[in-house]
C-alpha cells in the first residue's frame, strides 16, 4: 500500500509539473514582447545577410533553411494526401524527402512545390507573429513544428541538426531574457525571408551547367508540363513577394523599408 501511494504521488507530481510547464509556455507565448531598438534591429537584418553571403557561413547556416525546405516537402506531401516515408538531412546541407503515392497530379506538383516555398512561408509567420510582439509564441511554435519533423528523420545527421536546432530554440525561448527572444524571432524572420533566395540561384546555376537532374524544378516540369526555369521563377518571385511584406510588417515601426535601408547603409563603414 505504502509503494501505492507513493506511485501515485509520484505520477500526480508528475502530471502537476507538466501542467505547470505548458502553463508557463503557453502564458509567455500570449504575453507580447517589446521590439528591439532600431540599431539592433538594424544589426540582425546586417547578420541575416551576412549569414547568407559569405560562403562559409553559408554552409553552415543553410541547414536552417534545408530543414524548412524537407519540411515543407512533408507538410504537402500529408495535406494533399500522399504517404510520408521518411526525411533525411546530409552533412552537405542537402535534404530527401520521400512519400509514396502517383508520381503526377497535384499532390506530388503541390509537394515538389512547397520545397522551395516553404522558408519564406516559415518567415512571414515569424515576421507576423514578431511584429505583433508574439516573440515567444512564434518560437515555441517553431520547436513543435521541428518535434514533429523529428518523428520522420531517419538519417543520424538529421537527427542530431533538429535536435540541435530544438535544443537552441527551446533554450532560448524558455530561459532567455526577453531581448533575446525578441532579437532570436527578428534574426529568424529575417534569416528566412531572406534565405530562401539562394538556393534558387544556385539550383538555377547546377542545371546551367547541366547539373542537378531531379531537382524540385525538374520533377514538377515533369508533371505540369512547365519549364523548369519557369518554376524557378516563380518560386523567386514567391519569395521576393513573402520579403516585401515581411519587411515592411517588421520595419514599419522603425520609419519604414527605405528608413532601416539607410540605417543598414550606414552601420556598413563603421564595420570595415
Amino acid at each position: 500500500m505504502v509503494h501505492e501511494f507513493a506511485s501515485g504521488t509520484d505520477i500526480s507530481s508528475i502530471a502537476d509539473a507538466v501542467r505547470q510547464i505548458f502553463h508557463t509556455i503557453w502564458t509567455a507565448s500570449l504575453t507580447p514582447v517589446p521590439a528591439p531598438d532600431q540599431r539592433l534591429f538594424t544589426l540582425l537584418l546586417l547578420f541575416s545577410i551576412l549569414a547568407i553571403v559569405i560562403s562559409p557561413v553559408w554552409s553552415i547556416t543553410r541547414n536552417a533553411i534545408t530543414i524548412a525546405h524537407e519540411g515543407g516537402h512533408a507538410v504537402a506531401a500529408l495535406i494533399s494526401g500522399r504517404r510520408l516515408n521518411y526525411i533525411q538531412l546530409h552533412s552537405d546541407t542537402s535534404g530527401v524527402t520521400v512519400s509514396s503515392g502517383k508520381s503526377s497530379g497535384f499532390g506530388y506538383a503541390l509537394t515538389c512545390f512547397a520545397g522551395y516555398a516553404s522558408p519564406s512561408l516559415i518567415g512571414i509567420l515569424c515576421a507576423w507573429l514578431t511584429t505583433a510582439g508574439y516573440v515567444t509564441g512564434a518560437l515555441w511554435i517553431l520547436v513543435l513544428l521541428l518535434l514533429l519533423m523529428l518523428t520522420r528523420i531517419r538519417n543520424g545527421y538529421g537527427i542530431v541538426a533538429v535536435v540541435a536546432s530544438i535544443a537552441i530554440v527551446a533554450g532560448i525561448s524558455w530561459g532567455a531574457e526577453a531581448e533575446i527572444r525578441s532579437s532570436a524571432a527578428y534574426l529568424l524572420s529575417w534569416f528566412m525571408l531572406l534565405g530562401g533566395i539562394r538556393p534558387l540561384i544556385e539550383l538555377q546555376s547546377m542545371r546551367f551547367r547541366g547539373q542537378g537532374q531531379g531537382s524540385d524544378a525538374d520533377q514538377i516540369s515533369r508533371t505540369t508540363g512547365i519549364p523548369g526555369l519557369l518554376w524557378i521563377i516563380v518560386w523567386a518571385l514567391w519569395n521576393l513577394l513573402f520579403l516585401w511584406i515581411g519587411a515592411t510588417w517588421m520595419t514599419q515601426s522603425f520609419g519604414g523599408i527605405h528608413a532601416v535601408w539607410a540605417s543598414l547603409l550606414s552601420l556598413i563603414p563603421g564595420l570595415r
